[in-house]
């Protein structure tokens, strides 16, 4: 990306909001990134939605709410990745010279229960093949026995994510937990147990985006994205039919190298993450496939505490989506809010000193994974060892 930088962002908190509407939510998070950019809905130029839930002209809504309406505005959907193709198709229309200005948002209010998807036939769902949550468990099956993992490592990505959450007030779950309470939780789909899965919920997220930069100022430095290649019979895309091929790189391998390669860095150059954690063993094949570790190397990190707050390289300091809950369509641009406050050092008690480069990572339906590196302007000390 060349010339794209955030000037803004603004979230309505994760959860749960009787009586809200998803027009409200998402009002509510463009309106405080507007005021966080210093401009008003009229300087905006152009408007991207991403939403998996919310229905015919979600964004036409939203910004309806705000008189903000006569611009171009189109809705993205992309299953948990909706977010960060809303902001890939954002940045490139800074990028091309089409506009100075635009904002993207995310917006979701999920129905309850676990998550269910359009995406799959009738007959998927009623035997039971649809992701959440068989899918996510041979996932996680096939973690373990590949990785040499155990249960209790899941339990420990959900007491790192936890204990992260209790300092983010726009989180569901701020409340720190312990690896007996995560394994005595209810069992869902073996090996996961109910707080190993994210919390469907509600929630909003925005960002603007300008043309431009300043010395101090969020570059947005790539945006990925990237879709499953067939043949894997735990691909995303079709989960239980297909060729069970190993060769194949996963859409999140392929989208972090395409954005390495447009950031022109590295993994041992990142100073936080924010990733997907769907389940805590999503966040665990994840640390692998972004280059954070080495296959195999997940237990190591996780006794060595590498991606604590504290650590070298913490990962989702928000909590991630194991403590905020997940609103499809928000969640990849709440990863970016987190990511943008720890760069310019907004964050508070779980403020990572020093950061300077930031990635944020999502996987969702179809399969679509994006990644996204965020970089502020003349870092100085922004790698450190994490041999």
């Amino acid at each position: 990306m060349r010339d794209v930088r955030i000037a803004g962002v603004g979230m309505h908190p994760f959860g749960r909001f009787e009586g809200r509407t998803t027009t409200e939510l998402g009002a509510t998070a463009v309106a405080a990134a507007l005021r966080d950019a210093g401009c008003g809905v009229g300087d905006v130029q152009a408007a991207f939605c991403g939403t998996a839930y919310g229905g015919v002209a979600a964004g036409h809504r939203v910004l309806g709410a705000l008189a903000g309406t006569g611009m171009p505005i189109i809705d993205v959907e992309a299953g948990c990745a909706s977010g960060g193709a809303a902001l890939q198709l954002a940045a490139m229309s800074i990028e091309s010279g089409r506009y100075d200005r635009v904002v993207a948002f995310g917006v979701e209010k999920m129905p309850r229960g676990v998550i269910r998807s359009s995406y799959f036939a009738p007959w998927q769902e009623a035997a039971g093949l649809t992701p959440a949550p068989a899918y996510f468990a041979l996932r996680a099956q096939r973690l373990l026995r590949e990785c040499g993992l155990a249960e209790r490592h899941l339990a420990e990505v959900v007491v790192k994510n936890r204990a992260h959450g209790v300092a983010n007030p726009d989180a569901m779950f701020r409340t720190a937990v312990s690896v007996e309470e995560v394994l005595a939780s209810r069992p869902v789909c073996p090996p996961l147990r109910l707080w190993m899965l994210c919390s469907p919920n509600e929630g909003a997220a925005a960002v603007v985006l300008e043309r431009g930069g300043a010395p101090g100022s969020i570059e947005v430095s790539a945006v990925a994205l990237r879709s499953h290649q067939p043949g894997s019979v735990l691909g995303e895309d079709s989960p239980l039919a297909g060729i069970d091929d190993t060769d194949l790189p996963t859409p999140t391998t392929m989208a972090a190298r395409d954005a390495y390669e447009e950031a022109a860095l590295g993994p041992d150059e990142l100073d936080v993450v924010e990733c997907q954690d769907t389940d805590a063993a999503r966040e665990l094949a994840t640390w692998a496939e972004l280059g954070l570790c080495a296959p195999g190397d997940q237990p190591r990190h996780l006794a060595d505490g590498t991606f604590r707050l504290g650590g070298a390289l913490p990962v989702n300091p928000s909590g991630g989506l194991l403590s905020k809950g997940e609103p499809l369509g928000a969640s990849a641009l709440g990863q970016i809010v987190e990511l943008v406050r720890q760069l310019r050092g907004d964050a508070g008690e779980r403020q990572v000193p020093g950061a300077s480069v930031g990635l944020a990572h999502v996987v969702g339906r179809g399969a679509n994974a994006c990644v996204t590196i965020l970089r502020r302007s003349s870092p100085a000390g922004s790698a450190r060892d994490r041999s």
